[in-house]
């Protein structure tokens, strides 16, 4: 175990948190790392076809844009702080995908032995609104998963 780490990561404060914990427990290891973050299919609410003389298009177009550049910065970032430990990592971003299904597939594919995340520890209402991909991580995953808040 701690041989194979994926850590997803979102660009948020805890998700900073679990990176760090997922570095120092890589580093003192000798893990490898998968830093991973994804963005959640666009629903515009409009067909494929568009509305009328309205078309989602061009604004889905510039939404992937602007999630991939974000992608790119949260990477960047983990993969730079990674290489300040001398810790060895690679980075993916998963577009259009649920975040709790990216994660658990990347882990898969990968033959990751540890998946780290953040959990933001919602309950109740603000929970069944918004979801817990950790929680849902947890349910479905094959591998140890450890949660930082």
């Amino acid at each position: 175990m701690f041989q194979n780490l994926l850590i997803a990561i979102d660009g948020s404060d805890l998700s900073n948190k679990a990176l760090e914990a997922g570095l120092d427990l890589a580093k003192s290891h000798g893990s490898r790392v998968t830093f991973l973050t994804a963005s959640d299919p666009i629903s515009t609410g409009i067909g494929s076809g568009g509305f009328g003389t309205l078309s989602a298009g061009p604004l889905v177009e510039r939404l992937e844009e602007a999630y991939r550049d974000g992608a790119a910065k949260i990477l960047n970032a983990a993969a730079n702080r990674a290489s300040e430990l001398g810790v060895s990592a690679e980075t993916v971003y998963a577009p259009r995908q649920r975040p709790a299904d990216a994660i658990l597939q990347e882990a898969e594919s990968r033959g990751c032995d540890t998946i780290l995340m953040g959990s933001h520890g919602n309950r109740g209402l603000r929970r069944l609104i918004l979801g817990s991909q950790a929680t849902e991580v947890l349910a479905r995953s094959t591998v140890p998963v450890l949660i930082i808040k």
